[in-house]
């Protein structure tokens, strides 16, 4: 039987045991998925392509830690996700706002219903576009919350900040977010 016909479990199996068509295989299943989520967390496409192949370079070594609690993809997109962030950071020119330093209040607001953007009359491009363009820990939170689709407490652990400031932070971020689509 092929490879490229053996189901995921046999794969990793074989990965197991050092097959490099065997990684190779999956290499190529995942690496579009794998290359989306370090592009939008560092913001460029060739570090993201560095970072994907490293992320995969990091797996493939982790693979026997890897133990079928969760899907192969959510455990690999993990370590994809870690190393990104940890690559924006320390690659990035400007100084990353600390998240514990940025603890806020959390404010119910009451917005006015008038003034509420119909978002089904934007692109998804645009609202990628204006994620990207906030600030650094608003733009990395509501891409891991919305984008990839981590909950709050896994957030909490990936950022390494608590919980009540993840939350705190996704609602400023989505506030921020939602001001400066009005403004399209």
């Amino acid at each position: 039987m092929n490879l490229n016909q053996q189901n995921i479990e046999d794969l990793i199996s074989l990965c197991k045991e050092n097959n490099q068509k065997a990684q190779f295989e999956i290499y190529n299943r995942y690496c579009k998925a794998m290359y989306n989520v370090a592009y939008r967390i560092v913001k460029n496409e060739h570090f993201a392509e560095d970072v994907m192949q490293e992320g995969f370079l990091k797996a493939f070594t982790k693979i026997n830690d890897f133990k079928h609690e969760v899907a192969f993809g959510a455990w690999l997109k993990r370590i994809i996700v870690n190393y990104s962030i940890d690559f924006y950071k320390k690659n990035n020119q400007f100084k990353t706002e600390d998240f514990e330093k940025t603890l806020y209040k959390l404010e119910e607001n009451e917005i006015d219903r008038e003034e509420k953007l119909d978002f089904n009359d934007l692109k998804v491009k645009q609202v990628l576009e204006t994620i990207q363009s906030l600030k650094y820990n608003y733009s990395m939170i509501l891409t891991l919350f919305y984008i990839e689709g981590y909950d709050h407490e896994e957030i909490s652990e990936i950022l390494k900040i608590s919980y009540a400031n993840c939350r705190t932070t996704l609602s400023r971020a989505k506030e921020s977010l939602r001001k400066k689509l009005n403004e399209l």
